[in-house]
This record gives C-alpha cells, structure tokens and sequence, in this order.
C-alpha cells in the first residue's frame, strides 16, 4: 500500500539556514511563505514541510523529528563521500560509534544517519537483499562486513 514518503515536516530554529541545508542536499524548492518552507522529495509525490517559530522549542520525541530518505543501495556505498563533498558530518546511529553505513539484517534495509542544522535526525535508507538464512540476525553489520558475509 505505502509506496514512499509523502509529507514530512520538522520544526526549524531558522528557516533561511534549513532553506540553504537542504537545498544543499539536493532537494527541489516547492514554496515558502513567512514562517514555512516545503521542498520535494519527489516533485509531485513527496516532500518535507520546515516550521520556524517558537514551535521549535517545544519538546519532541525523536520519532517526531526524524525522516529517512530512500536511496540506492550503490548510493548508500559512497554516501560518506557524498556527504563529505556538501559538508554535511554523518553521525553514529544509537550507541554505535561508527558513522560507517550499516545493515539491518533482520529488517532489511541500510542506511547511514546525519543531522540538519536543527538537530533533526537525518537518514539515508535502502532496501537490501537479504539471504534466508541471514534474517534472524538482529545485530548491526557495517557495510564492509555485510559485503563479505
């Protein structure tokens, strides 16, 4: 039935700098107005709504201010570089120390994670093909060891 992301949105301290960040990411700029910014994911399909304002110091649980981005698995393998390039830092995931991208084997997917200038929890995420006898694995593989599993 889910087919991706349709909107998402994130409280921001200053909505000039999120404008810059994403735009730096790569997203397409869909509107603005004084306190609110949409950019798409995927033009017509997708996108992410940025609120400034005094929202932004209300609390939030993280689930609240985190989006995952889907992307190729051969993206996912250079994203460390990508986000180098565009000066963003990957940052570990939970109590990992790594900021290598690593595999979920149990759930299927990979990803490495960033935050915007906000704070927000950042992910980029793709599906990966797991063998049989490998998804009841419950701990995280880096992509290095996952290649050679």
């Amino acid at each position: 039935m889910i087919k991706g992301l349709y909107e998402a949105h994130l409280p921001v301290k200053s909505l000039e700098r999120s404008i810059e960040f994403y735009t730096k990411l790569g997203l397409k700029f869909a509107w603005r107005d004084d306190n609110t910014a949409f950019f798409w994911i995927e033009e017509g399909r997708s996108w992410i709504g940025l609120w400034e304002g005094k929202e932004y110091e209300t609390p939030y649980h993280p689930s609240l201010r985190h989006i995952a981005f889907q992307v190729s698995f051969e993206d996912l393998k250079v994203s460390l570089e990508w986000l180098h390039s565009i000066e963003i830092e990957a940052v570990p995931f939970g109590t990992r120390t790594s900021i290598e991208p690593f595999v979920r084997p149990n759930q299927g997917n990979a990803s490495v994670y960033f935050n915007d200038p906000d704070g927000n929890s950042l992910e980029l995420m793709c599906y990966v093909e797991v063998p049989k006898e490998l998804q009841s694995l419950t701990n995280k593989l880096s992509l290095t060891e996952w290649e050679i599993v």
